[in-house]
């Protein structure tokens, strides 16, 4: 399979799908250009070479044409990052797009409008009544799906080579990200280099560890990471589970939580967790003690107590001093980390502590030779508070497309290209 760093991109054309989906301020301005930096690598050395690229992105989740979601408004910080006036075309289809990616000379870049703006993109339906029928909807989603196929080939038609680096969206089998490749040979359709590196640091974590090897889970709900937890109690030595999913475990084993975030209809499944983990010989980690608030607020009465004895009328906010030695200790003595989501309201500075600890934990284990992967839920955000970002081994700009390759799942975009 060709890479980067083998593919000679001198003359040829590249159609670059991209995560541009940056937020912007009521002004229009990028507030975090995260996404835009971690595609310039790619972008830049196929300009080097001696290609063009074409890009094609999506922003926002539009429902047809919608100025506010245009990809024009960060035209100008893409042509200062990239360090070429980057032209743009007001549609990604059409007769203009088309003129401007066949007058693309070697140097040049094209950044085509909202790949989302077309329904094809995703092959979803749009503009269903309410009360459509199954029938109509049928119909519907077998009709836009055919012509997704068309989409993908006109996109195709521009360009020589395909290039995703898209990690953020390559668990979607979007016509950009899936479907274009199949209209490309196996020597002329590749990973970008952020995408690569991507399926790298993932696959060191879980087919390439070294151990011990402790993943550490925040998030609100059990629900959301059954699937991830499973997957992960096959292959980690400690599992950590923090975050708003504490309570519903602390309940399930006749806790009192007073006013603290729970999922009442999964305590038997976290009992059964708790039994797989002891089956599969597992050190499941949870917290033993938590920081209470008498409201959601960082300028809340704080207190702490067992994550079993919290009083009504007090909700758990954070991990307390007892479960941050824990879980430090833990991670200190690991030689594969990954970290999905906070173990407190880290938003609040009154309850950050928790996370700051393990931030402080993985940095430490990393700096002794562990690797540590950051990525997806609000741990990235985590690890840019507390400037650990360039301390940890990895830090993944996916968040679905990171959870679902935890999960064991095989990426639609990644598949595209390298066949499995």
């Amino acid at each position: 399979m060709q890479t980067m760093d083998s593919f000679n991109f001198a003359g040829k054309k590249a159609f670059v799908r991209v995560d541009f989906n940056v937020p912007l301020d009521e002004n229009f301005n990028i507030t975090d250009d995260t996404r835009i930096r971690a595609a310039i690598p790619t972008l830049k050395k196929i300009l080097k070479d001696g290609g063009s690229v074409i890009i094609g992105s999506h922003l926002g989740r539009p429902k047809g044409t919608n100025d506010k979601l245009s990809l024009r408004h960060i035209l100008s910080h893409l042509s200062e990052l990239l360090g070429v006036d980057v032209q743009f075309a007001n549609d990604c289809i059409g007769e203009e797009a088309e003129a401007k990616a066949a007058a693309l000379r070697p140097g040049e870049a094209l950044l085509l409008e909202n790949l989302r703006f077309y329904a094809e993109e995703e092959g979803k339906p749009r503009g269903l009544a309410d009360d459509a029928s199954e029938e109509v909807i049928a119909k519907a989603k077998k009709e836009v799906k055919e012509s997704q196929k068309e989409f993908a080939k006109k996109l195709a038609s521009y360009a020589d080579v395909y290039v995703n680096d898209a990690f953020g969206t390559a668990h979607r089998a979007h016509a950009s990200t899936a479907l274009i490749a199949d209209y490309f040979d196996e020597g002329h359709k590749l990973f970008g280099h952020l995408l690569q590196n991507e399926i790298v640091a993932v696959e060191k974590v879980m087919k390439d560890t070294e151990r011990p090897f402790t993943a550490i889970m925040g998030g609100s709900k059990v629900s959301s990471k059954i699937e991830i937890i499973k997957n992960l109690l096959d292959k980690v030595d400690n599992l950590i589970l923090a975050g708003g999913m504490t309570y519903t475990f602390a309940k399930a084993f006749g806790g009192s939580i007073g006013d603290s975030i729970v999922e009442n209809d999964k305590l038997e499944l976290a009992r059964e967790l708790v039994e797989m983990a002891k089956a599969k010989g597992v050190n499941l980690v949870l917290a033993t003690d938590a920081k209470i608030a008498d409201s959601f607020s960082n300028d809340a009465r704080t207190n702490f107590t067992p994550v079993k004895e919290i009083p009504d009328g007090w909700e758990g906010l954070d991990i307390g001093p007892e479960s941050e030695k824990i879980f430090t200790e833990v991670i200190k003595n690991s030689k594969t980390i990954l970290w999905n989501g906070p173990v407190g309201v880290f938003e609040f500075d009154n309850f950050d502590k928790g996370s700051r600890a393990v931030s402080d934990a993985i940095v430490e284990a990393t700096r002794k030779g562990a690797f540590s992967l950051v990525g997806g839920g609000d741990s990235v955000a985590c690890v840019n508070k507390f400037g650990h970002a360039d301390e940890v081994s990895y830090v993944s700009t996916g968040g679905g497309a990171l959870l679902e390759m935890i999960e064991g799942k095989v990426l639609p975009g990644v598949k595209a290209i390298r066949g499995y």
